[in-house]
């Protein structure tokens, strides 16, 4: 099937988004599991995981489209210095990748690829129900609990 040519471009852009998303989790995730922190590190490994299923789902459709997924392109990470940081930015992740994906729901819709839509729709729904939530969970304990009781918590 021949897919609109902006909407391949436009899935190429999330393709970086969640390749760029895995690439800050993996080290993020290294990062907690070399300072001790097991139960951060199980949950931004399974994090880091999800994205690179997002972006099977997004490869897997721009073949479908007729299009050339591009892998190699990223866009930059932040990585964080310390626990509290590090959340912040994975969550800055999060919040952009939802608003790319709402952009690229809102293109599809106005070309009417109705199936493309749905299934970003899928993705929207993961990173705003899940990941940004546990995220903005996690910086709330932060502030409830202070960062000390908080890190000793996910040893």
């Amino acid at each position: 099937m021949q897919g609109h040519p902006k909407v391949i471009e436009l899935l190429n852009q999330l393709v970086a988004e969640e390749l760029s998303a895995a690439d800050q989790y993996f080290i993020h995730a290294e990062m907690y599991k070399d300072w001790g922190l097991s139960k951060l590190f199980t949950r931004i490994d399974h994090e880091r995981e999800d994205e690179l299923s997002h972006a099977r789902v997004l490869i897997a459709r721009i073949l479908f489209l007729g299009g050339k997924p591009d892998v190699a392109s990223r866009v930059p990470i932040i990585v964080g210095h310390d626990v509290k940081s590090m959340l912040t930015s994975d969550l800055d992740v999060e919040y952009r990748v939802a608003r790319v994906l709402k952009e690229v729901i809102a293109y599809c819709e106005s070309v009417q690829d109705y199936v493309t839509r749905d299934e970003l729709m899928v993705l929207l729904e993961e990173t705003e129900n899940d990941h940004a939530h546990w995220l903005e969970q996690q910086l709330r304990l932060i502030e409830l609990t202070g960062l000390s009781n908080y890190i000793q918590s996910q040893m």
